[in-house]
């Protein structure tokens, strides 16, 4: 069994009058419905690639066009049919659903209406978003219900006055936000229909609230899921999980994904010394790729169609979150309603007040991601690129005003102990992070270019991740050799930006990786820390891979004398060294 159902073409214009024969049997045997059609209006509509047909093996086996009335304000789709020896085979499903596309692909401003005594018309229309209505709000045009006079029961509309007859009016409304279906966005022959299950990507914050009751007000089945990178305690879990079931969520899962997350990430950002710009730890965009693919497993394993989440058309989530349930599960839909419905915070508050779900709407003004590697906080100061971020509006506030000091031990680069403490890393993180985030170190505004080539602002804390790099960059500029040093920066770059714009999954990364992991191999030592309000001092380290002291052994000194070397040797190294140099220099350029 072969389908295929495309947009018209000109040489499909000799089936014109194959097909009027073919509605007005049609209209004959259901004893209702507009029965003549004028197979010259039809050729022009196929021509002009207005019109939808379908092929069975081959075989011409169903049809239906679009008209505009009122200076586009109104499209109608028409003309619905599938030749009896080709019905129940799911064809007038997808000519339907082609020609709402169609409909919507070149009138995008224009309300789309239908009228039908088919139930599976209407069932099919009310899957796509449209909501029966009076004919009155339907198009005033008399030469669309002029049509309506070959219809055998014309007469009761006339006696009616045009408000009502046999068959019921549906209309898919474009003018209204709220009133957008989600099947606008895509071209694939994919639909979702009332009922279908969806895995929301759900934090509990403004976002994702909206699209929760948004996605659940649509009729569809949504299933809420938030994958924890490390940056919620479990009453805030717990919280989130009742919100999200109050709403109307149909389940709830929580995924605990902080192990994996370090090894697979947190752990090479480390040993990379990886800071954006030499500011930004990456947080929040190192974070995404592990959520979404966690997200994608709960939404293969639960059998969803799509999976949903709530980044907006400007940020770098978006691509973080498509990229990654495309490669992972490509046969899944992916929604974005705030991305697609073009809507701001402000219309998004409105939109969950006016349904009676209220939160904490002074912290909604701000988007917060929180993880175990850095906090980050958007709002309408990160908008600007003067305006201060308003102390209050930091999750952490300083509490310590006396210095204090911080002894961090690493072993093949990993943090292994805090103040002589020993611990698993990710304890050890969370460790540091208490104490110096009482001291509000490790904030910071990061000015940057976003995937999409526009530059974004965003404020962070992140007083662990910044403490930790710079204490492992001061331990390494100790062991390794110059050129681990200079090769490292270049690789560690390029990985920091790979991972900042969704490439995670390219297997350059591994590559990148198995690199960085090698130059740890004599990564062990202690670093001593001070701690002060709003900055750190980084002291000095202890290590026996340390080259500066085994180089201080043998007497050689930097700055003072040396016991390696003669004078003679050093003053041959430099003439050597500098010949290329001097030859250049003694060419005359005149």
């Amino acid at each position: 069994m072969k389908i295929k159902v495309r947009v018209s073409y000109k040489s499909d214009a000799k089936y014109a009058y194959f097909i009027c024969k073919k509605i007005q049997e049609s209209a004959e045997v259901r004893g209702t419905g507009i029965a003549k059609k004028d197979p010259e209006y039809i050729k022009d509509k196929i021509i002009n690639g207005n019109s939808i047909i379908a092929f069975f093996n081959g075989k011409l086996a169903g049809f239906s066009y679009i008209e505009v009335f009122q200076n586009k304000e109104f499209v109608v789709n028409s003309g619905l049919i599938v030749f009896p020896e080709f019905r129940k085979k799911g064809l007038a499903n997808i000519i339907k659903i082609n020609i709402f596309k169609l409909s919507r692909k070149k009138f995008p401003n224009s309300k789309i209406f239908s009228i039908t005594t088919s139930n599976t018309v209407i069932k099919i229309n009310t899957k796509l978003g449209f909501e029966p209505v009076t004919f009155t709000e339907l198009t005033k045009s008399k030469k669309f219900w002029d049509g309506c006079k070959s219809c055998k029961n014309f007469d009761i509309l006339v006696r009616n006055k045009k408000k009502m007859c046999l068959c019921t009016g549906l209309l898919y409304n474009t003018k209204s936000k709220f009133n957008y279906n989600i099947n606008n966005s895509y071209n694939s022959d994919k639909i979702l229909s009332k009922g279908d299950k969806i895995v929301l990507a759900y934090s509990g914050g403004l976002d994702t609230t909206f699209c929760l009751k948004f996605l659940i007000q649509k009729k569809y089945e949504v299933h809420t899921v938030i994958v924890n990178t490390g940056g919620f305690k479990q009453e805030e879990l717990e919280n989130i999980k009742y919100r999200a079931l109050k709403i109307g969520s149909r389940s709830h899962k929580t995924i605990d994904a902080i192990e994996e997350y370090y090894q697979k990430c947190i752990k090479y950002l480390i040993f990379g010394n990886i800071l954006k710009h030499n500011v930004y730890p990456i947080s929040v965009g190192s974070e995404r790729i592990f959520q979404a693919i966690k997200i994608a497993q709960h939404a293969n394993f639960i059998k969803a169609k799509a999976i949903a989440h709530g980044c907006s058309g400007a940020g770098n989530d978006q691509i973080r979150f498509d990229l990654a349930f495309q490669i992972i599960c490509p046969e899944k839909l992916t929604l974005s309603p705030i991305r697609d419905i073009k809507i701001s915070r402000e219309e998004e508050i409105k939109y969950l007040k006016d349904n009676g779900i209220f939160i904490c709407w002074d912290k909604a003004l701000y988007s917060i991601n929180k993880g175990i590697w850095g906090t980050s906080i958007s709002g309408k100061e990160t908008l600007t690129s003067y305006n201060d971020f308003p102390e209050k509006y930091y999750t952490k506030q300083l509490k310590k005003n006396k210095s204090e000091n911080l002894e961090l031990e690493f072993k093949k680069g990993e943090l292994v102990s805090v103040n002589k403490n020993k611990d698993s890393v990710i304890k050890n993180i969370i460790k540091i992070e208490k104490i110096a985030s009482k001291f509000a170190i490790g904030r910071g505004t990061h000015i940057g270019d976003t995937i999409l080539g526009i530059k974004g602002r965003v404020t962070f804390e992140a007083s662990a991740a910044i403490i930790i790099i710079n204490a492992h960059y001061l331990l390494e500029k100790h062991i390794l050799t110059k050129w681990q040093l200079y090769w490292k920066e270049q690789l560690s770059n390029w990985y920091g930006i790979l991972l900042h714009e969704a490439q995670y999954l390219d297997p350059v990364m591994r590559d990148i990786e198995t690199f960085l992991q090698s130059t740890q191999k004599r990564l062990t030592g202690i670093v001593n820390v001070i701690l002060y309000p709003y900055r750190f001092h980084l002291v000095g380290i202890k290590s026996k891979f340390d080259l500066m002291q085994a180089s201080n052994k043998s007497s050689d000194k930097y700055g003072e004398m040396n016991s390696s070397w003669t004078a003679e040797e050093v003053k041959g190294f430099t003439k050597i060294l500098g010949n290329q140099i001097k030859i250049y220099n003694n060419i005359k350029t005149e």
